[in-house]
C-alpha cells in the first residue's frame, strides 16, 4: 500500500487494505449465500449495482455468490467534491423490470442514506416485491434513516475516502486499497 496518493488538489493516506476489503466481502457473501440457499432461477433476486462507485464491490461480491442472481445497474449521484449535496439525481435509470422481483441493492458506501431512501422509493414505485440493501461501507455516525441495511461489510468513521470504486471528482476509483483524506 502506498504511503499516500495525490488526487487533483487533495492528498489521501492509507485507510483500509485490499486484504481487509476482500475478507469483509467474503464474509458478506457467506451470509448472503446462507440467506439465499435454495433459490432457483425462477425466483432469483436482481443484484442492482449502483454505478459508478459500486462496480468493484459488486464484481467482487458477484463472483462469491453461490445462488442464481440477475444483474442490473442504475446510476445515481449525490456528491459534489467531498460533500454530499443532499440531493439524489438519477443519471441512468433501470434498464430491467423489477416488477414482482426481490432486488438487492449493491452500494459502495452508505452515509446520510439519502441515496438508499431514493432508490427504495423508486424500486417500490416500479413494483419490486422487496428490497434488501447490501453495502461495502457504512458511516453509522451519519446514517439516520429508518431503512434497514441488510448486509454491511465494514463500518467506518465519517471521513472522506477514495479507492476501490470510491472517487473524488471522478478520480481515484482504480486503487485496490481505500484511502482517507489527509
Amino acid at each position: 500500500m502506498e504511503t499516500s496518493i495525490k488526487i487533483l488538489d487533495k492528498t489521501f493516506v492509507p485507510f483500509i487494505k485490499e486484504e481487509e476489503i476482500s475478507a469483509a466481502i467474503e464474509g458478506l457473501a457467506d451470509r448472503m449465500n446462507d440467506d439465499f440457499a435454495g433459490v432457483s432461477e425462477e425466483n432469483a433476486p436482481i443484484l442492482l449495482c449502483t454505478l459508478n462507485g459500486a462496480v468493484p464491490f459488486t464484481g467482487a461480491l458477484l463472483t462469491r455468490l453461490r445462488f442464481p442472481v440477475e444483474m442490473a445497474a442504475i446510476r445515481v449521484a449525490s456528491y459534489l467534491g467531498t460533500e454530499s449535496t443532499g440531493e439524489v439525481r438519477t443519471i441512468l435509470g433501470l434498464e430491467k423490470s423489477v416488477k414482482g422481483r426481490l432486488v438487492i441493492v449493491a452500494e459502495d458506501i452508505v452515509d446520510t442514506g439519502n441515496t438508499i431512501e431514493q432508490l427504495c422509493k423508486t424500486l417500490r414505485e416500479e413494483g419490486a416485491a422487496g428490497v434488501r440493501i447490501c453495502t461495502l461501507l457504512l458511516k453509522p455516525d451519519v446514517y439516520k434513516k429508518n431503512i434497514p441495511l441488510d448486509y454491511v461489510a465494514l463500518r467506518i468513521p465519517n471521513r472522506f475516502i477514495v479507492g476501490f470504486g470510491l472517487d473524488y471528482n471522478g478520480f481515484g476509483r482504480n486503487t485496490r486499497d481505500i484511502y482517507v483524506l489527509q
